[in-house]
C-alpha cells in the first residue's frame, strides 16, 4: 500500500517551523489537505502557504494556543467549515524550558507540561469526540527520545514526552474498537533551526554520540509520520516509532 493521503484532511499543531513545518509540507506533497496551527509565528506560517502555492483550498493556517481547550473547541468546527471533515490529527506543538532540576522554577515546569502534555490531551479530546463517531481516523503524537531515556537538564520536557508515550498506548487501546489508530514518533537529535544555531563544537559532540554519526533531518521524521497517517499503517496502533540514528539502541 502506498502512503497516499489524497483528499484526507489532517490537523497539525505547531506547523510553522521545524519538524511541524516538514510534516505540513510532506502531507501536502502526498495529496492531503492540511490545516496547521501556530501560536505566535504568523509570518512563518503564511510563508509556508505561499511556498506551497497559496492553494488555500488545500492548506490553511490558524492561530491557536493548545493549552486553551475552549479555543480548540471553537477552532475544529471552523476548520471543518473551511476545509471539510478532519480525518487525522498530528500533535506536534511543544516547547522547551531547559535547566537543572534544582534551578527549575515552578512556572518552567508548568509551562512545558501544560503545552506539551495537556496540549495533547486538549487536542485529542476535542478531535476524538468527533472521530470515534465516524469510525476511522489517525492520531500521531510527537514524543522524543528524551521520553525514553531521560535527558539531563530536561526534567520537565522529558517527563512530558514520556507521558505522551504512555498516553499513546492507552488511547490506542481505547480507540481501537472505533477504527482509530493512535501512534507516536520519538525523534532524536534533528537538525532544526534551533540546532542550526548551536556552536559547531556542540554539533560535533552530538554527532559523536549518535551511532550513525549525524543528526536526522526534519524530512526524515515527516516521512515516518506520513507512514503512520497512511493506510499502510492500518494494523499498527499503540506503537512509538523511534527515529534517532541508533542513539537509544
Amino acid at each position: 500500500m502506498k502512503n497516499d493521503l489524497t483528499n484526507k484532511l489532517f490537523l497539525i499543531t505547531g506547523g510553522s517551523k521545524g519538524i511541524g513545518k516538514a510534516i505540513v509540507e510532506k502531507f501536502y506533497e502526498s495529496g492531503a489537505k492540511v490545516a496547521f496551527t501556530y501560536n505566535s509565528n504568523q509570518e512563518s506560517a503564511e510563508e509556508i502557504i505561499s511556498t506551497l502555492g497559496n492553494d488555500t483550498s488545500r492548506v490553511k493556517c490558524y492561530k491557536l494556543d493548545v493549552k486553551n481547550y475552549n479555543e480548540i473547541e471553537q477552532l475544529i468546527p471552523q476548520i471543518e467549515e473551511d476545509m471539510g471533515e478532519i480525518y487525522g490529527l498530528v500533535n506536534n506543538a511543544g516547547i522547551t524550558k531547559d535547566g537543572a532540576f534544582f534551578r527549575m522554577q515552578p512556572e518552567d515546569w508548568s509551562d512545558v507540561i501544560d503545552t506539551n502534555l495537556n496540549g495533547v490531551f486538549n487536542m485529542t479530546k476535542a478531535f476524538g469526540n468527533k472521530v470515534i463517531r465516524r469510525g476511522e481516523g489517525k492520531i500521531i503524537n510527537i514524543s522524543s527520545v528524551s521520553g525514553l531515556k531521560g535527558s539531563q537538564g530536561q526534567a520537565n520536557y522529558a517527563s512530558s514526552k514520556a507521558a505522551i508515550i504512555s498516553l499513546t498506548k492507552t488511547l490506542a487501546r481505547e480507540f481501537a474498537s472505533f477504527g482509530v489508530q493512535v501512534n507516536a514518533v520519538a525523534p532524536g537529535f534533528i537538525a532544526t533551526e534551533m540546532v542550526d544555531a548551536m556552536p559547531e563544537p556542540a554539533k560535533k559532540k552530538i554527532n559523536s554520540m549518535v551511532p550513525m554519526k549525524r543528526m536526522g533531518e526534519s524530512e526524515e521524521v515527516a516521512e515516518a509520520v506520513e507512514f503512520l497517517a497512511s493506510p499502510s499503517s492500518n494494523y499498527i496502533t499503540g506503537h512509538t516509532l523511534v527515529i534517532d540514528g541508533g542513539l537509544t539502541a
